[in-house]
C-alpha cells in the first residue's frame, strides 16, 4: 500500500507542487503539461501483461529505456522542451522509486 501511495504521489503531487511553486505566471498550463508526463506509460501496452506490480519499468519499456531517459535529460537544455523534459523525468523518478521499493521488498 505504501508503494502505491509513494508511486502515485510522485506522479501526481510532485507535478502539481512544481507547477504551482516554480511557474506562478502559467501555473495551470505548466501543471497540466507536468501531469501529462504519465502519458509515456502508453508503452506498457507493448508488454505482456500490460501491468505487473512486480516489474520494474526502467529499461523494460521503450519509453522508459536508458536511451529515452538520456533524451529527456537533453530536453532540459532547450527552452522549448524544458517543461516536457521535467514532466518526463518526474515520471521516471516515480518509476525509479517504485523499482527501489521492489528491491527492498524482495530482501
Amino acid at each position: 500500500m505504501l508503494k502505491f501511495f509513494v508511486h502515485y504521489g510522485i506522479h501526481f503531487i510532485i507535478p502539481i507542487l512544481v507547477g504551482f511553486y516554480f511557474f506562478k505566471e502559467h501555473r495551470m498550463r505548466i501543471t497540466l503539461i507536468l501531469l501529462s508526463g504519465i502519458l509515456i506509460d502508453v508503452d506498457h501496452f507493448l508488454a505482456s501483461p500490460i501491468f505487473d506490480t512486480n516489474r520494474c519499468s526502467i529499461d523494460f519499456h521503450p519509453l522508459h529505456s536508458y536511451w529515452a531517459i538520456a533524451l529527456y535529460v537533453a530536453f532540459l537544455s532547450f527552452r522549448k522542451t524544458r517543461i516536457v523534459g521535467i514532466a518526463l523525468l518526474i515520471h521516471i523518478l516515480a518509476d525509479t522509486v517504485d523499482c527501489g521499493m521492489l528491491i527492498l521488498q524482495s530482501k
